[in-house]
């Protein structure tokens, strides 16, 4: 695939200078050294399910340690793109992509790169949860054991440190030969997260991960990415403009396959750029 050499840099927070405002070469360098460093780099991406184009020369930038929200209609293309980070849209027929995606400076489209590597280090949580017919510790230990951790010691160690980080080990501690299957639908959608986080990832993908929920377990799951994002690079889907609001550093509004506007979440949500942000956010359409 060929790809651009620029990426517009559509993530890149900040209001126009005020007069008489440094400029950047003019700031001190601890001030620059507090952007966030770019983790993805989308490039001109397209995507084409068969014969329907479900993106469309989407390029945006992904700030490492801050959670990027995609905000637009249901069938815009925010979970396409979503799945195209640890290429999930492989596992789909008559898949066809142009332009590019970067991770960490090289291209996930390489021929020479390691896919199970790549998810391994960009972990997935689902919209509907789906914990494995497996006891609590089973479900968490899973992907460790498929990358041939299977000393007890250290499982039992990456299963607590996994639930404590998923804010759920003082909930399941006492009850982790219990099945999942039996947990709440909120604990089961944390149970996901700590299964996710499990295989230590640096980048964590949630596809609209509270739309099942109800407001007391979507309070949870929220608080839980405010805590996640000092760890974990974070790119959530989500059909709920509050939520965006609330969780989120920086937002993208999509639409009919297209990347409209990026920015700033403050900004996305109280000065648009584009008429066509400005309506979906105000309820004009969508």
């Amino acid at each position: 695939m060929e790809a651009m050499n620029v990426v517009p840099p559509l993530l890149r927070a900040g209001a126009p200078l005020a007069e008489g405002e440094p400029t950047v070469a003019e700031r001190p360098a601890d001030a620059a050294a507090t952007a966030p460093r770019t983790v993805f780099e989308v490039d001109a991406l397209s995507l084409w399910y068969g014969g329907t184009r479900a993106l469309n020369h989407v390029s945006l930038t992904i700030p490492e340690k801050r959670v990027t929200a995609f905000i637009g209609p249901s069938g815009c293309g925010k979970s396409t793109l979503l799945r195209c980070f640890n290429r999930l849209n492989d596992l789909v027929d008559n898949v066809r992509v142009e332009g590019d995606l970067r991770f960490e400076g090289a291209s996930i489209y390489d021929p020479a790169l390691d896919v199970n590597l790549l998810r391994r280090r960009v972990g997935m949580v689902f919209q509907k949860s789906n914990p494995f017919p497996k006891s609590i510790f089973e479900n968490v230990a899973y992907g460790c054991r498929i990358h041939g951790i299977n000393r007890k010691d250290e499982l039992e160690a990456i299963v607590e440190r996994s639930l404590r980080g998923a804010a759920l080990w003082g909930e399941v501690k006492d009850r982790l030969r219990d099945s999942a299957l039996g947990m709440s639908g909120g604990q089961q959608q944390r149970l996901c997260i700590a299964r996710a986080i499990a295989v230590e990832p640096e980048v964590l993908l949630l596809d609209e991960p509270c739309s099942a929920l109800d407001p007391v377990a979507t309070a949870k799951v929220e608080d839980l990415i405010h805590e996640l994002k000092s760890r974990y690079t974070t790119v959530i889907v989500t059909h709920n403009m509050q939520q965006a609001a609330r969780v989120s550093d920086y937002t993208a509004f999509m639409y009919l396959g297209e990347l409209i506007e990026a920015g700033a979440t403050d900004q996305i949500f109280t000065a648009p750029a584009k008429r066509e942000t400005e309506d979906y956010i105000t309820g004009r359409f969508g």
